[in-house]
């Protein structure tokens, strides 16, 4: 079974006001030149939806492609692929989650394989699964902060900045098995005034499951997906305590939930392919283990992914043919 990578955590954060617009103009040619581009770079973008097409540019949208190209540039030197499309559906994630208006320019894109993370307020959040990790690689002194929101009261904004701070002192101390019992506490407490809380609902739940009480555990993953249920990573964790109690249809039909929520979570998929396999239901598991070599193709998970597709095609008498870039089944 595969699980949430480590030091993955939620965070709901306060939405942002407005950025200012500016007027400075650059010509196509301008930015071309200025970025050291090619034309057909930049249709690529226009063409994916990242950037809108014009033929002048305000800073703001040049700062955007400088920051398209850094990722282009990286991932090419990293030996790696990053899309369009896989960029287009992290920025749409976070504008969801974070309510930024641009996240390419608010927050500091991250390459993580074949997809993006934010680095934002001290914090590195995925926000296509809303997974937040501690960022060991930010700049020393940086912390999360909250953002005054532009039209809540003030008693509310209050109430969700205590929240919020007490929420990361959980996770700092889950971090640490000397002081588990001490995030327990603060998770509770954060229930008591926010039953619905999802993040904490989840990591309160995996501290059960790693004790292995997996009844509390399943208990307080459905409260999350009853809290929000739109939180993938909630119905992928109780997936996983499912799968735990031998309760495998009800796990894979979490598995199922939690990939229909985000279809670009690769570790939902990797379990859902282990689920179905389980079952004896091959050929669904052969879709799931395609589906995570192209979300993540490079490491020893991938490598057990293709490892496992290629003997249900054997044994299937299954062949795998490429159509314009894309992996189709046949046979």
């Amino acid at each position: 079974m595969r699980f949430a990578r480590a030091y993955s955590k939620q965070i709901q954060l306060v939405r942002r006001c407005p950025a200012r617009h500016d007027v400075t103009r650059y010509s196509r040619q301008d930015v071309l030149r200025i970025l050291h581009l090619q034309t057909r770079q930049i249709v690529s973008w226009e063409r994916a939806g990242l950037i809108t097409p014009t033929e002048q540019y305000s800073f703001e949208e040049l700062g955007q492609l400088r920051t398209l190209r850094d990722l282009q540039s990286s991932a090419a030197k990293a030996r790696t692929r990053i899309s369009s499309t896989s960029i287009r559906a992290s920025v749409e994630a976070m504008q969801r989650a974070v309510g930024m208006r641009n996240p390419l320019l608010e927050a500091s894109a991250v390459r993580q394989g074949s997809r993006l993370a934010f680095r934002h307020m001290g914090a590195l959040l995925d926000p296509l699964t809303q997974q937040l990790a501690f960022d060991f690689a930010a700049p020393a002194g940086a912390r999360l902060e909250i953002v005054p929101a532009c039209d809540e009261k003030h008693a509310a904004q209050q109430r969700t900045a205590e929240l919020q701070e007490m929420f990361l002192r959980a996770v700092q101390m889950e971090e640490n098995p000397a002081t588990v019992a001490h995030a327990t506490e603060l998770y509770e407490v954060i229930l008591a005034v926010s039953p619905a809380h999802a993040p904490a609902l989840i990591n309160l739940g995996t501290i059960h499951y790693n004790m292995r009480q997996y009844a509390e555990a399943e208990s307080l993953y459905r409260r999350a997906t009853h809290a929000d249920p739109d939180y993938a990573l909630a119905f992928f964790d109780l997936g996983n305590v499912l799968d735990e109690m031998q309760q495998l249809e009800e796990a894979t039909i979490a598995y199922q939930k939690a990939v229909a929520l985000v279809p670009q979570y690769a570790d939902a998929h990797y379990n859902l392919a282990l689920a179905y396999e389980r079952q004896g239901q091959r050929r669904k598991a052969l879709r799931h283990w395609l589906t995570y070599v192209r979300l993540d193709p490079v490491g020893p998970w991938a490598d057990h992914a293709r490892d496992q597709a290629r003997k249900i095609m054997k044994a299937e008498k299954l062949s795998i043919v490429s159509r314009r870039g894309r992996l189709v089944r046949a046979g």
